[in-house]
Protein backbone atom coordinates (compact mmCIF):
# COMPACT_ATOMS: atom_id res chain seq x y z
CA UNK A 1 0.00 0.00 0.00
CA UNK A 2 1.06 3.26 -1.06
CA UNK A 3 2.45 5.67 1.84
CA UNK A 4 1.61 9.21 1.20
CA UNK A 5 4.06 11.91 2.34
CA UNK A 6 3.04 14.76 4.26
CA UNK A 7 6.00 16.95 4.31
CA UNK A 8 7.04 16.75 0.43
CA UNK A 9 10.64 18.62 0.35
CA UNK A 10 12.34 19.66 -3.16
CA UNK A 11 12.72 16.49 -5.23
CA UNK A 12 10.74 14.26 -2.93
CA UNK A 13 7.91 12.25 -4.30
CA UNK A 14 4.30 12.06 -3.13
CA UNK A 15 2.22 9.15 -3.62
CA UNK A 16 -0.83 7.76 -2.04
CA UNK A 17 -4.52 9.09 -1.41
CA UNK A 18 -2.89 12.66 -1.02
CA UNK A 19 -1.30 12.91 -4.51
CA UNK A 20 -3.96 11.11 -5.86
CA UNK A 21 -6.36 13.68 -5.00
CA UNK A 22 -4.19 16.04 -6.10
CA UNK A 23 -2.74 17.32 -3.09
CA UNK A 24 0.67 17.66 -4.59
CA UNK A 25 2.93 19.55 -1.69
CA UNK A 26 5.50 21.96 -2.69
CA UNK A 27 8.11 23.32 -1.04
CA UNK A 28 8.68 27.19 -1.69
CA UNK A 29 11.79 27.29 1.11
CA UNK A 30 14.41 28.09 -2.06
CA UNK A 31 12.01 30.55 -4.09
CA UNK A 32 14.63 33.65 -3.81
CA UNK A 33 17.46 31.79 -4.49
CA UNK A 34 18.85 34.16 -7.05
CA UNK A 35 21.02 31.14 -8.07
CA UNK A 36 17.19 29.42 -9.26
CA UNK A 37 16.63 30.10 -12.76
CA UNK A 38 12.91 28.80 -12.52
CA UNK A 39 10.70 26.20 -10.60
CA UNK A 40 9.91 22.89 -11.59
CA UNK A 41 7.73 20.16 -10.56
CA UNK A 42 7.77 16.61 -12.24
CA UNK A 43 4.65 13.97 -12.12
CA UNK A 44 4.54 10.18 -12.95
CA UNK A 45 1.56 8.88 -14.30
CA UNK A 46 1.98 4.91 -13.61
CA UNK A 47 -0.30 2.85 -12.44
CA UNK A 48 2.55 0.11 -11.46
CA UNK A 49 4.78 2.85 -10.25
CA UNK A 50 2.10 4.05 -8.01
CA UNK A 51 1.30 0.55 -6.35
CA UNK A 52 5.10 0.04 -5.81
CA UNK A 53 5.49 -2.84 -8.16
CA UNK A 54 8.12 -0.74 -10.10
CA UNK A 55 10.31 1.71 -9.22
CA UNK A 56 9.62 5.02 -10.96
CA UNK A 57 13.26 6.03 -12.70
CA UNK A 58 11.84 9.27 -14.90
CA UNK A 59 11.73 11.06 -11.78
CA UNK A 60 14.75 11.13 -10.79
CA UNK A 61 16.60 11.86 -14.13
CA UNK A 62 14.23 14.59 -14.91
CA UNK A 63 15.03 16.15 -11.92
CA UNK A 64 18.40 15.49 -12.19
CA UNK A 65 18.62 17.50 -15.72
CA UNK A 66 16.24 20.73 -14.42
CA UNK A 67 18.51 21.04 -11.82
CA UNK A 68 21.69 20.80 -13.45
CA UNK A 69 20.19 23.67 -15.65
CA UNK A 70 19.57 25.69 -12.54
CA UNK A 71 15.67 24.82 -11.70
CA UNK A 72 14.76 24.15 -8.26
CA UNK A 73 12.38 20.81 -8.13
CA UNK A 74 9.51 22.68 -5.94
CA UNK A 75 7.11 19.12 -6.24
CA UNK A 76 7.23 15.71 -7.53
CA UNK A 77 4.61 12.88 -7.74
CA UNK A 78 3.96 9.38 -8.60
CA UNK A 79 0.63 9.41 -9.59
CA UNK A 80 -1.64 6.34 -10.78
CA UNK A 81 -3.10 6.63 -14.59
CA UNK A 82 -6.26 8.05 -13.29
CA UNK A 83 -7.80 11.50 -15.74
CA UNK A 84 -8.88 13.04 -11.85
CA UNK A 85 -5.57 12.36 -10.26
CA UNK A 86 -3.53 14.21 -12.87
CA UNK A 87 -5.43 16.79 -13.50
CA UNK A 88 -6.54 17.89 -10.10
CA UNK A 89 -2.79 17.43 -9.44
CA UNK A 90 -1.69 19.72 -12.72
CA UNK A 91 -4.61 22.31 -11.21
CA UNK A 92 -2.96 22.73 -7.93
CA UNK A 93 0.36 23.11 -8.88
CA UNK A 94 -0.44 25.64 -11.74
CA UNK A 95 -3.35 27.71 -9.60
CA UNK A 96 -0.98 27.84 -6.66
CA UNK A 97 2.16 29.30 -8.99
CA UNK A 98 4.30 26.59 -6.65
CA UNK A 99 6.12 26.08 -10.21
CA UNK A 100 7.11 27.34 -13.41
CA UNK A 101 7.09 24.58 -15.14
CA UNK A 102 5.19 21.07 -15.03
CA UNK A 103 6.84 17.81 -16.60
CA UNK A 104 4.46 15.11 -16.68
CA UNK A 105 6.12 11.43 -17.59
CA UNK A 106 3.95 8.27 -18.69
CA UNK A 107 0.68 7.87 -19.72
CA UNK A 108 1.18 9.29 -23.74
CA UNK A 109 0.90 5.98 -25.46
CA UNK A 110 -2.16 4.26 -26.96
CA UNK A 111 -2.90 1.84 -23.72
CA UNK A 112 -6.10 2.25 -22.74
CA UNK A 113 -5.51 3.95 -19.68
CA UNK A 114 -2.74 6.25 -21.29
CA UNK A 115 -4.69 9.38 -20.45
CA UNK A 116 -2.14 11.83 -19.41
CA UNK A 117 -2.96 13.91 -22.48
CA UNK A 118 -6.43 13.55 -21.80
CA UNK A 119 -6.32 15.21 -18.65
CA UNK A 120 -3.65 17.81 -19.91
CA UNK A 121 -5.93 19.29 -22.44
CA UNK A 122 -8.75 19.40 -19.83
CA UNK A 123 -6.11 21.78 -17.92
CA UNK A 124 -4.59 24.25 -20.34
CA UNK A 125 -5.45 27.77 -21.59
CA UNK A 126 -3.58 27.47 -24.77
CA UNK A 127 -1.69 24.61 -26.14
CA UNK A 128 1.93 24.45 -27.65
CA UNK A 129 1.81 22.18 -30.17
CA UNK A 130 5.82 23.16 -30.99
CA UNK A 131 6.66 21.42 -28.80
CA UNK A 132 5.29 17.94 -29.18
CA UNK A 133 6.17 18.57 -33.19
CA UNK A 134 9.78 18.92 -32.49
CA UNK A 135 9.64 15.80 -29.80
CA UNK A 136 8.50 13.68 -31.97
CA UNK A 137 10.29 15.18 -35.03
CA UNK A 138 13.41 14.23 -33.06
CA UNK A 139 11.89 10.65 -31.61
CA UNK A 140 11.56 9.20 -35.06
CA UNK A 141 14.83 10.11 -35.89
CA UNK A 142 15.61 7.26 -33.49
CA UNK A 143 12.41 5.19 -33.72
CA UNK A 144 9.73 5.37 -36.28
CA UNK A 145 7.12 4.06 -32.82
CA UNK A 146 8.07 8.00 -31.99
CA UNK A 147 5.22 9.38 -34.08
CA UNK A 148 2.94 7.49 -31.67
CA UNK A 149 3.70 9.75 -28.92
CA UNK A 150 0.17 11.09 -27.98
CA UNK A 151 1.94 13.68 -25.44
CA UNK A 152 0.90 17.43 -25.77
CA UNK A 153 2.20 20.73 -24.43
CA UNK A 154 0.49 24.05 -23.27
CA UNK A 155 0.27 26.59 -20.71
CA UNK A 156 -2.11 27.15 -17.82
CA UNK A 157 -2.29 30.72 -16.47
CA UNK A 158 1.71 31.24 -16.16
CA UNK A 159 2.71 27.70 -16.07
CA UNK A 160 4.28 25.70 -19.13
CA UNK A 161 2.95 21.69 -18.96
CA UNK A 162 4.87 19.25 -20.94
CA UNK A 163 3.84 15.64 -21.36
CA UNK A 164 7.10 13.13 -21.72
CA UNK A 165 7.40 9.87 -22.53
CA UNK A 166 7.52 6.94 -19.19
CA UNK A 167 10.28 5.55 -20.77
CA UNK A 168 13.36 6.88 -19.21
CA UNK A 169 15.28 6.77 -22.20
CA UNK A 170 12.91 8.67 -24.10
CA UNK A 171 12.04 11.09 -21.40
CA UNK A 172 15.10 11.97 -21.12
CA UNK A 173 15.66 12.50 -24.99
CA UNK A 174 12.60 14.54 -25.23
CA UNK A 175 13.70 16.69 -22.62
CA UNK A 176 16.92 17.48 -24.20
CA UNK A 177 15.36 18.40 -27.12
CA UNK A 178 12.96 21.19 -26.18
CA UNK A 179 15.27 22.09 -23.04
CA UNK A 180 16.98 24.87 -25.16
CA UNK A 181 13.72 26.74 -26.08
CA UNK A 182 12.32 26.71 -22.08
CA UNK A 183 14.34 29.25 -21.27
CA UNK A 184 12.65 31.81 -23.57
CA UNK A 185 9.34 30.11 -22.58
CA UNK A 186 9.40 30.04 -19.34
CA UNK A 187 10.98 34.02 -18.98
CA UNK A 188 8.09 35.35 -21.38
CA UNK A 189 5.52 33.21 -19.45
CA UNK A 190 6.66 34.92 -16.14
CA UNK A 191 6.31 38.41 -17.30
CA UNK A 192 10.45 38.90 -17.54
CA UNK A 193 9.82 39.94 -21.31
CA UNK A 194 7.41 40.13 -24.25
CA UNK A 195 9.80 41.71 -26.63
CA UNK A 196 10.78 38.05 -27.67
CA UNK A 197 12.80 39.68 -31.29
CA UNK A 198 15.14 41.59 -28.89
CA UNK A 199 15.30 38.06 -26.78
CA UNK A 200 15.83 36.36 -29.60
CA UNK A 201 18.44 38.36 -30.91
CA UNK A 202 20.12 37.91 -27.42
CA UNK A 203 20.31 34.57 -27.56
CA UNK A 204 22.09 35.03 -31.52
CA UNK A 205 24.67 37.29 -29.57
CA UNK A 206 25.49 34.43 -27.09
CA UNK A 207 25.75 31.97 -29.75
CA UNK A 208 28.33 33.92 -31.58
Amino acid sequence: MPVTDTSLTAGSTVAGDEAAAGNVRTDRGAQNDSTVRYRAAVICASDRCFQGVRKDESIPIIAEILSGQGYEITASAVLPDEYEALRAAMMSIADENSADLIITTGGTGLAPRDITPEATVAVIDRAVPGIPEAMRAESMKITPHGMLSRGIAGIRKRTLIINLPGSPKAARENLACVLPALDHALLVLTGGTQDCAAAEANISKKRL
